[in-house]
């Protein structure tokens, strides 16, 4: 089929436009956009064909204007510089698209006043509902969205307490699972790399359950060094360099996620090192990376998946009106591999 370029200042194709070029009603076209189920094969091709030929595209701005939803899902993502999100995102999205919606998503680079104005944005574009990552945000945002009758879903923690229902897992407990494992070997000194805790409950959840696994095992604070960083591999590789200057040196370094712990690994790798040799690295969510890193990175496995899905499945439903969604729990599960060991004898 041609492609027929549109001039700049020519008169963007209409709803009537395709009708005419189909041969059918305005009230077909529109079944073929919105429930294409309901219209038969043949006439359905015909109107898809002239969508495509003259290039039609929904007014969805309009429809938001008329009361209508847009099918339109936002989601407000922390970064998108690694693939902490990824794999939870894409499972979101296909899920959505199996009913009919279509994602838009945003990347606040972990800064509150920057989610705001996005959640602001999207709401003023249509979004039918909203995605967002973790709790920590002003409620105000929450009565924005209310007032506006656009539902939103808290996704990668859990909190039934919070002003709107989560998809997650508990971050806390998952963390303090994996460091009362860590001890378990033995680890007296503990380094954390994690990151910057003021904006973000997940990290803060995190290092909580660290804590919480050093006191059960009768160990201080001062058995603990911290190291706040934002999730970069480089910058998880500057960290542990940090961790390894200090005396006592800690004998395991628990990071925040995976990818803080690849940098560890390779900063590790070129100060000559052995892991877990010399000194253990654990990780956090279980992404791609850790299973092909070597050696191979012991982790907590997070249902990215199953997140993403079981989110898209809720938020569809609050956005079609279902009041009664409530808060999920997702189990994690620790990932044993080859970055943890005893820790070394002291001489």
């Amino acid at each position: 089929m041609m492609d027929h370029p549109r001039k700049p200042n020519a008169r963007a194709p209409t709803l009537a436009d395709v009708a005419r070029r189909a041969q059918v009603s305005t009230a077909t076209v529109s079944r073929c956009l919105n429930t294409p189920e309901r219209v038969v094969e043949q006439t359905r091709r015909r109107v898809l064909e002239a969508v495509d030929d003259l290039g039609y595209a929904p007014n969805f701005g309009a429809r938001a204007l008329a009361g209508r939803r847009t099918n339109t899902i936002g989601a407000v993502i922390p970064t998108m510089e690694n693939a902490i999100f990824a794999r939870g995102l894409q499972a979101f999205q296909e899920e959505l698209g199996e009913a009919g919606f279509t994602l838009l998503v945003a990347s606040s680079s972990y800064r509150p006043d920057l989610e705001a104005a996005q959640i602001r944005t999207l709401a003023a574009r249509g979004a039918d509902g909203l995605l967002l990552i973790g709790h920590h945000r002003d409620t105000a945002l929450y009565r924005f969205l209310e007032a506006r009758g656009i539902p939103a879903l808290v996704a990668w923690a859990h909190d039934p307490a919070a002003p709107v229902p989560s998809v997650g897992f508990d971050n806390r407990q998952a963390m303090a699972e994996l460091a009362t494992r860590v001890i378990g070997f033995g680890h007296r000194r503990i380094g954390v790399i994690s990151a910057v805790r003021a904006t973000n409950d997940r990290a803060r959840e995190r290092v909580d359950g660290v804590r919480a696994a050093m006191a059960a095992a009768g160990l201080g604070e001062e058995a603990m060094t911290l190291i706040e960083t934002p999730y970069l591999i480089e910058n998880g590789a500057r960290a542990f360099a940090r961790l390894m200057e200090t005396r006592p040196r800690p004998s395991a370094v628990i990071c925040g996620n995976d990818v803080l712990a690849v940098g560890a690994l390779t900063r590790a790798r070129e100060m000559g090192l052995s892991v877990p040799g010399d000194v253990s690295v654990t990780g956090f969510d279980d992404i791609e990376l850790a299973q092909v890193v070597r050696p191979a990175l012991t982790t907590v496995h997070v249902p990215h998946r199953q997140m993403g899905q079981e989110a898209a499945r809720m938020l569809t439903r609050m956005v079609k009106g279902d009041t009664a969604v409530e808060s999920v729990r997702l189990a994690t599960e620790l990932c044993l591999r080859e970055t943890l060991a005893s820790a070394p004898a002291r001489g």
